[in-house]
């Protein structure tokens, strides 16, 4: 995959039917991949097997599945039920977590390197051994039953939405690549592609999630991304990416304006050693942007 869209629905009849339907419009437009972000409400790997199944043109990930509250023997299962439903087009990607996706599950944000390195050690085991023998700090992953799924191949693509210099060394040492979101091209270039690179014996994808939108409105489009993006910089992982691109709110990291605008942006980040650029909140502005959005991205997806 090099370009993507992540999908939501607001005020959605059916979100399971409404988000096909939508994936289906992205796939007729040209654009190859659709990512699914873990919410508290749906399950993203499930969704994420749904499209791919129902739009079979469709590269299909979870950007991504915080693992506090989780354990690597269900991701491993829900990864690869949807590896075998989308018949090999599923990525995985998992999340270090925050205060927020702990409380939810009753548990203290504590330890998260320990917790992220004991996850994706287990995980890879599962996922390329078919069984797993990890004794950890935190898990303890020792099924007594294969837990390999018939047709889940090729190999399941693990990705870490990694950003700080911890985490990017132990995504690079155990996974495939990371997914930073709201991570400029400078931060790409000087400080998460060399600490991810310095620690993976192979070059890691480096998936860069970008806040964009095509439109004529620019300062109505300004004002929501303001308004809707301030929640990171409530978390420190995402106040650190931000403040090293020199930027001060989160907004600032948006792509907003015509066609030609913000397929520049796209390139910067392709400059800068993006492997791949999902581009997110495309609906800031209703239906009509979202659509323009998604036509530029088929668009730059064809060339």
């Amino acid at each position: 995959m090099t370009l993507g869209i992540a999908l939501a629905v607001e005020n959605a009849t059916n979100y399971v039917d409404d988000i096909v339907q939508q994936a289906r419009h992205v796939a007729e437009q040209g654009v190859p991949a659709v990512w699914f972000g873990q919410r508290m409400d749906y399950d993203s790997p499930t969704l994420a097997a749904i499209v791919g199944r129902e739009v079979p043109a469709l590269q299909v990930g979870t950007s991504a599945i915080p693992v506090t509250g989780r354990h690597p023997l269900l991701i491993s299962s829900q990864a690869q039920t949807a590896q075998a439903a989308t018949h090999g087009r599923y990525h995985l990607g998992l999340a270090v977590g925050s205060t927020l996706s702990a409380s939810a599950f009753g548990q203290p944000f504590d330890r998260p390197i320990t917790r992220l390195r004991e996850f994706l050690t287990a995980l890879r085991q599962l996922l390329d051994t078919g069984t797993a023998n990890v004794h950890g700090e935190l898990f303890t992953t020792t099924p007594a039953l294969p837990t390999s799924v018939p047709g889940a191949e090729p190999r399941i693509p693990v990705l870490v939405a990694a950003m700080g210099p911890q985490a990017l060394r132990v995504t690079g040492e155990l996974a495939d690549g990371t997914l930073p979101y709201l991570a400029g091209p400078k931060t790409l270039s000087e400080h998460i592609i060399p600490e991810i690179t310095r620690a993976a014996a192979v070059p890691p994808r480096i998936v860069a999630f970008v806040p964009a939108v095509v439109t004529a409105d620019v300062e109505a489009a300004s004002a929501k991304a303001l308004q809707q993006l301030a929640f990171y910089e409530q978390i420190p992982s995402y106040r650190r990416v931000i403040e090293l691109e020199g930027a001060t709110r989160a907004a600032d990291l948006a792509l907003i304006g015509d066609e030609e605008t913000v397929a520049a942006g796209i390139r910067r980040y392709f400059d800068a050693g993006a492997t791949e650029v999902v581009l997110t909140t495309t609906d800031l502005t209703g239906p009509a942007d979202h659509h323009r959005t998604i036509a530029l991205l088929g668009e730059l997806a064809r060339r």
